[in-house]
C-alpha cells in the first residue's frame, strides 16, 4: 500500500489533540532565545524567542526579507546568531559545525546531482556517513517507498519531472533520519495542482515518520494547509505565534490580518460598550456603530480602533439583510471563480470591499450584478477589533 494511503487515515487522529505548546511541562525540541542577526549594520532578525517541540510540523511566515530563512540557516549552522543562542534537544548548538547538527535541509532548487541516479542521489549521504552496504541499500529502499519513487531509482534527474525531482530530494533529506528536516520553499518550483497534492503528501509523511518539520514559506496558503502552528515574521521579529485557525480568525494586529487571506478593515473609534457586551465602533463606512463581539479586547471610550472582517463573513444582497451590521455600496468588480463569486463593493466612503459568495447552487433568481446597488452585513461575531 503506498504511504500516501496508509497514513491520509491516520493524520486526523494523531493531529487532532497534538499541542505540546500548550503542556507546562512539555520540553521543546528547538529553542531559540534572544537570537538577534545582524550583517553589519543591518538587523535580519532580532531578539526571537520561540519554542519548536517534537513531531511538530512548524513554519516560519512572512514576506521577503522579513528573517525567516536567517532563523532557519541559524539553525542549519550555515549562520551564527550575533547575539542569544539556539538549543535543539538541549545542547547548544554555538560552535557546532553543519554536518555535526542532527538535521538536514531541502533546498527549493533541490540541489540533485545530475550525473548521480536516482538511487544514487538518495545513498549520498549514508556514503559519505561510511554506513554498511547493506544498510544503505535497505535504507535507499524505505526511502525509496516512502515517496513512492521506486520504480524511478535508475532514473537521472533529468529524466525526471519537478514533481519527481522533489520527491527524490526529500527523500535524500530523509534518508540520514535527522531530528529535524528544514524545508526552504519546498514547493515553490511546482505547479499549482502539483503544489496542492505535495502539500498533503508532506503532511502524511511527517505523520508517517514522526520527524519535526521546520518549513519557511512566504504562501499563506501553504502554511495554513501544512503546519501544526505558525510564526509570522516581519523585519526579523516574530509578530505571533499560534495555530492556523488562530492566526486567522484572531489575528494579532494589522500586519497579520492582512498579510494571511483577504480582509476588510473599517477604520473607526470604540463608541461604548452594550449591556450585551459588544463594542460598539462608530466608522465613516457605515450610517450607525457597528456592534463587534470580541469580549478579549480590553478598549476605552473614544479609542482609534479597526474592525477587521473577512470576505467570506459577509453577505451581499439588494435587500437590506437583518443584521447589525449593514454597509451599503455599488459593485464596482464581479470575479466569477467556480466555486467562488467575488464582489468588489465600492462603499459610499469611496473604500472598496470585498465579498466572496460560495456559488452553492447553478442559478440565483435575481443575480447582484455590475453597478447594482446593494447592502453588505455581517454579524458581531464574523469581525474581530484590531487595536494595534
Amino acid at each position: 500500500m503506498p504511504v500516501s494511503e496508509k497514513t491520509s487515515r491516520a493524520v486526523g487522529a494523531v493531529r487532532q489533540s497534538f499541542a505540546p505548546w500548550k503542556d507546562p511541562a512539555a520540553r521543546p525540541l528547538i529553542r531559540f532565545e534572544g537570537v538577534t542577526k545582524r550583517f553589519g549594520e543591518t538587523v535580519a532578525v532580532e531578539t526571537v524567542d520561540l519554542s519548536i517541540f517534537e513531531n511538530e510540523f512548524f513554519c516560519l511566515l512572512g514576506p521577503s526579507g522579513c528573517g525567516k530563512s536567517t532563523l532557519m540557516r541559524m539553525l542549519a549552522g550555515f549562520e551564527e546568531p550575533s547575539a542569544g543562542r539556539i538549543l535543539l534537544a538541549g545542547e547548544d548548538l554555538a560552535g557546532v559545525p553543519p554536518y555535526r547538527r542532527p538535521v538536514n535541509m531541502m533546498f527549493q532548487s533541490y540541489a540533485l546531482f545530475p550525473h548521480m541516479s536516482v538511487e544514487k542521489n538518495v545513498a549520498f549521504g549514508l556514503k559519505q556517513e561510511g554506513l554498511p552496504k547493506d544498510e544503505i541499500a535497505a535504507r535507499v529502499a524505505e526511502m525509496l517507498e516512502l515517496v513512492q519513487m521506486q520504480r524511478f531509482a535508475a532514473r537521472k534527474p533529468h529524466q525526471l519531472s519537478g514533481g519527481q525531482r522533489q520527491r527524490v530530494a526529500l527523500a535524500r533529506s530523509l534518508a540520514k533520519r535527522p531530528k529535524v528536516l528544514l524545508l526552504d520553499e519546498p514547493l515553490g518550483a511546482l505547479d499549482k495542482k502539483l503544489r496542492e497534492e505535495t502539500q498533503f503528501e508532506l503532511m502524511d509523511i511527517q505523520v508517517e515518520l514522526g520527524t519535526t518539520f521546520l518549513m519557511v514559506t512566504h504562501d499563506q496558503e501553504e502554511a495554513m494547509t501544512m503546519a501544526d502552528r505558525i510564526a509570522v515574521m516581519d523585519h526579523g521579529r516574530l509578530v505571533q505565534v499560534a495555530t492556523p485557525g488562530e492566526i486567522y480568525e484572531q489575528p494579532k494586529n494589522r500586519f497579520v490580518a492582512q498579510f494571511v487571506g483577504d480582509i476588510n478593515i473599517l477604520e473607526g473609534a470604540v463608541r461604548s460598550r452594550c449591556e450585551s457586551g459588544l463594542w460598539r465602533v462608530a466608522t465613516p463606512a457605515a450610517a450607525t456603530p457597528l456592534e463587534i463581539d470580541d469580549p478579549d479586547e480590553v478598549l476605552s471610550e473614544g479609542q482609534a480602533v479597526a474592525v477587521a472582517v473577512r470576505p467570506e463573513k459577509m453577505v451581499v444582497s439588494h435587500e437590506r439583510p437583518d443584521l447589525p451590521n449593514v454597509l451599503s455600496g455599488e459593485v464596482w468588480d464581479i470575479g466569477y471563480l467556480g466555486d467562488w463569486t467575488i464582489y468588489r463593493i465600492k462603499l459610499d466612503t469611496g473604500q472598496i470591499i470585498r465579498v466572496s459568495r460560495a456559488n452553492m447552487t447553478r442559478f440565483v433568481d435575481r443575480p447582484v450584478d455590475w453597478e447594482d446597488r446593494v447592502h453588505i452585513g455581517f454579524p458581531p461575531d464574523a469581525a474581530v477589533i484590531l487595536s494595534e
